[in-house]
């Protein structure tokens, strides 16, 4: 009965990893191009009492064995890297990417990162950065005399000059894909980083090779859905509730045998 405690202690911790996983699901619900996370379980080692198939006698064996599980834990935490919905901003520098992949974002520190966050800026020197201030990569650089920006579904960026000038093509933004996009690493701030699971970045013209297209004027929403992770933190409450019931179980167990015994 005190390894029946321990065992629903493992419950309470990996259930309450889960509800720490759902509420930061929540808490983004409203994040430009936020991918949900989904927690995985496993269960631990088990305690081998009597091995399958050992011999029971000269002429029979064991049939199934007698094994005592230890408990489970949160193994992992994935990234479910489905479409989220399309939002119209009419903002010609907000881009969704439809499709897979990733726009390539230079850091303070010269590294590169990803996001699924379009809602691009202009910095002082008109350059294309995120909310956070990260150049795109490669770097796209408005003229001061554009009077409108087009970004086509290939990634081209192409400038309507004042005064009559005329259309420039002024840039071309590309699309980053992985093998596994569920081995980035979040990092904040809407980015992602490369890992050794996620695999080497393959960069290519949107639209091309598997790359999604780009959408001016339009923000891809978080992919969370409220009704589904409600029912998942109903679920992860109910199972914390019943190993927290498995525990008081065993210490009146406990207590009984002390009382009576």
């Amino acid at each position: 009965m005190d390894a029946s405690m321990w065992v629903a202690k493992t419950g309470l911790t990996a259930q309450s990893t889960r509800m720490t996983v759902i509420a930061n699901n929540l808490a983004n619900v409203n994040t430009t191009g936020f991918k949900k996370d989904r927690a995985m379980f496993e269960d631990l080692l088990y305690q081998r009492i009597v091995q399958a198939g050992a011999q029971a006698d000269v002429n029979s064996q064991t049939p199934t064995g007698l094994m005592l599980g230890t408990g489970t834990r949160v193994v992992a935490t994935e990234k479910v890297h489905s479409q989220g919905n399309m939002i119209s901003t009419e903002n010609s520098f907000d881009l969704a990417i439809a499709g897979d992949g990733f726009l390539a974002v230079q850091q303070a520190d010269g590294t590169t990162a990803y996001t699924r966050d379009g809602s691009l800026k202009l910095s002082r020197d008109g350059a294309l950065v995120t909310a956070s201030g990260e150049a795109i990569v490669p770097a796209i650089t408005i003229p001061q005399d554009a009077a409108s920006i087009t970004i086509g579904r290939d990634g081209t960026v192409t400038a309507e000059l004042a005064a009559g000038g005329g259309a420039v093509q002024i840039g071309q933004l590309q699309i980053t894909r992985f093998v596994n996009n569920a081995g980035l690493q979040a990092i904040g701030r809407n980015l992602l980083s490369q890992t050794n699971a996620s695999g080497d970045p393959v960069v290519n013209i949107p639209g091309e090779q598997g790359a999604g297209i780009l959408m001016q004027g339009t923000l891809e929403a978080s992919n969370v859905n409220i009704v589904e992770e409600m029912v998942n933190m109903i679920e992860t409450q109910r199972a914390y509730e019943i190993n927290s019931k498995a525990i008081a179980a065993a210490d009146g167990m406990l207590k009984f045998l002390n009382n009576n015994l």
